[in-house]
């Protein structure tokens, strides 16, 4: 075996079953009706999936094969068939649930709106008219670089409706980093607004744009602005025009083009660790349905819920758990511009508060961010119409998921934690609510039809409570198709990575994992991320839980640094709850508390005190600069992710 595994040296014991009365209501309400389920999808995938999709979808016309894995690792699914999945978000509830609320937006300074599925529906056809007499056809690339407000889900659905791939960048990305997406994705029109709101400041969107597209390197024709802030703003009379003029005259009859199952719904791009970022790409039918199965049984989506997934649409969060999963189901999805803030440290629960909030997904670096921020904000807003939690993002440390369940949740609130990635379209390791007891920090068991396992490199599964890597041995139908116009790099990356034995291709996920001996997953974090102390493997998550549970620790991250004895020596960088305050003392003791709840061999060499950490805009620490830093190196890669550039600058000054 070329590497050996990563060991596991977390231990939690802890085990929440759902209530009865949850339960009693769950769409799938036991432990043996998620085992009957499992079984019944991996005796026969195909079936179960297929089944799914007659019951749950419409489509124009159906499959002729439900998978073609004649070229693996290049799958297809639902061949043949013909569906839209703008008609499935909005259309098909037009008769029966016309008047519910779709969309509940709130802005940041305090303004907010309604959309119907009626509504919803008059909006996406007209914009979808808007993008045609533009001369947006089939098969044209749309960028949407927008703030979180309802046209950003409308363009969304407006290209899935004509059948124009869509490719969503983030609205904190700089203007390099969206030109080199613009550009590889082969964008014709630009979808953007002046500004959006974020920590009571405008984020100018469209001077940035303008920067993207000075270089005249990208195929962009036309540019479509949101009014959405007012500040003033240069409009290049021959290619840009505002969303509201073009709308006026806009019809509102635009029948859904009925795509083929695999045709290109979107490209996303995410940021490799290193170098270029990867156009990740999904086709239309399988990822319909993936995201509507996963989105109805995880968040067991009931017709009166209000459904609050915090992402921004420029995550596949945001595109799976804000968009497309909820509203396929016909369910309510608020979506919020702003962020927690100095001004309002606790204004997501004013958003449960007034929105009469049900189900509520967000990150653990969210859920530790409140920690610091104290208890007196969520205890003094009324949050009793919380029914389920649910995280996402990275592993969250289990006592950030006590606080979670305690504090929030007021310990009746089941909570799903989620493993999954941009590459998978939606979650695929995950509690059912109803039905699987939780251990704080596991992510559970698979969903069904997801064959997930922990391998060694040769693909060998290892025993229980050992560290290895956590691989898929079956295609899904929400798979990502390829690597945009880099079908090698798909290949290598994600499908031989593991070698391929006897045909059979396994998904590595990159990530390193443990399987406990009731069968639950332990993501342990990336495994570019393991740290080597003395020949001991050790993913960082665990040292990072065994430190945030230390009373004074709001949030650690974990790297190493090269020994000359050891190998790798572990290097800690901490950010405290409240009036704790750095010394050599708490260092010690820190060190200390870390031997104490996983062993010796964990004992960081050195903790480096922090008022922030670097983080991308979707929340999550970038390691690796932390390991440029702890080694003295100069900081390398692609940092166009970095949300706050002085953090970093911060931290090379009080390390040098």
């Amino acid at each position: 075996m070329s590497q050996p595994t990563i060991e596991s040296i977390l231990q939690e014991d802890r085990q929440f079953p759902p209530s009865a009365e949850f339960s009693q209501r769950a769409r799938i309400k036991s432990l043996e009706d998620y085992q009957a389920l499992y079984d019944r999808a991996k005796a026969d995938p195909l079936k179960f999936w297929s089944e799914l999709a007659e019951q749950e979808l419409h489509w124009f016309q159906k499959w002729d094969t439900v998978l073609d894995w004649n070229n693996p690792p290049f799958a297809k699914w639902f061949v043949n068939g013909k569906i839209n999945l703008s008609y499935n978000c909005v259309d098909r509830h037009l008769e029966t649930k016309g008047n519910k609320p779709a969309i509940v937006w709130e802005g940041e300074p305090g303004d907010s709106k309604t959309l119907t599925y009626a509504e919803l529906h008059r909006e996406v056809c007209k914009f979808a008219n808007v993008l045609k007499s533009l001369g947006v056809k089939k098969g044209d690339g749309v960028g949407i670089y927008m703030p979180m407000v309802p046209e950003a889900a409308i363009a969304m659905l407006a290209c899935a409706r004509i059948g124009a791939p869509h490719s969503v960048v983030f609205g904190g990305f700089s203007a390099e980093a969206l030109r080199d997406r613009l550009v590889d994705a082969e964008v014709k029109v630009v979808v953007t607004a002046d500004g959006g709101w974020r920590k009571d400041a405008i984020v100018p969107l469209k001077p940035q744009v303008d920067k993207a597209l000075s270089e005249g390197t990208t195929a962009v024709e036309k540019v479509v602005v949101v009014k959405r802030t007012g500040q003033d703003i240069a409009m290049d009379e021959s290619r840009d025009l505002w969303w509201h003029d073009l709308e006026k005259d806009a019809s509102t009859d635009c029948p859904a083009e009925p795509m083929d199952s695999e045709d290109m719904l979107f490209i996303l791009y995410t940021s490799g660790s290193t170098g270029k970022p990867k156009g990740v790409v999904h086709t239309t039918g399988g990822y319909n349905l993936y995201a509507h199965t996963t989105a109805q049984w995880i968040f067991d989506l009931q017709e009166n819920d209000v459904y609050w997934c915090t992402a921004d649409v420029g995550w596949i969060t945001g595109h799976s758990y804000v968009v497309y999963g909820p509203l396929s189901n016909g369910a309510t999805t608020v979506m919020y511009e702003g962020a927690p803030r100095g001004s309002n440290p606790g204004c997501f629960w004013d958003v449960i508060e007034k929105h009469k909030v049900s189900v509520f997904y967000t990150a653990p670096t969210a859920i530790r961010a409140f920690i610091k921020m104290g208890d007196e904000h969520p205890n003094s807003r009324d949050l009793s119409s919380l029914r389920l939690l649910g995280t996402v993002g990275e592993p969250i440390n289990p006592e950030a998921w006590m606080w979670y369940h305690s504090v929030i949740g007021k310990e009746h609130c089941p909570i799903v934690d989620t493993w999954w990635q941009t590459e998978t379209g939606g979650i695929m390791i995950t509690p059912l609510p109803g039905a699987i007891p939780t251990k704080p920090g596991s992510a559970t068991l698979p969903f069904p039809g997801i064959l997930a396992d922990v391998v060694d490199l040769d693909g060998n599964s290892v025993p229980a409570n050992e560290g290895g890597y956590l691989a898929v041995r079956h295609p899904w139908p929400g798979m990502m198709r390829t690597v945009y116009k880099d079908p090698d790099r798909f290949r290598k990356t994600y499908w031989e990575h593991i070698p391929p034995q006897d045909g059979k291709y396994i998904y590595f996920a990159g990530d390193g994992a443990r399987r406990d001996q009731d069968g639950y997953f332990w993501v342990m974090g990336r495994v570019d991320d393991v740290i080597n102390v003395a020949g001991h493997r050790l993913g960082t998550m665990e040292v990072e839980s065994a430190l945030v549970s230390h009373p004074a620790v709001a949030e650690a991250a974990v790297v190493g640094k090269p020994d000359e004895i050891k190998g790798q020596d572990i290097v800690a960088f901490v950010t405290l709850e409240g009036t704790h305050q750095p010394s050599e003392d708490l260092a010690k003791e820190l060190k200390k508390h870390v031997v104490n709840e996983i062993g010796a061999i964990a004992r960081p060499g050195e903790i480096r005190f922090a008022d922030a950490l670097p983080k991308t805009r979707s929340g999550k620490i970038m390691r690796r600069l932390l390991r440029d830093l702890a080694a003295g190196n100069e900081i390398s890669g692609d940092t166009s992710t970095l949300e706050d550039r002085s953090v970093l600058e911060k931290l090379r000054a009080e390390g040098s």
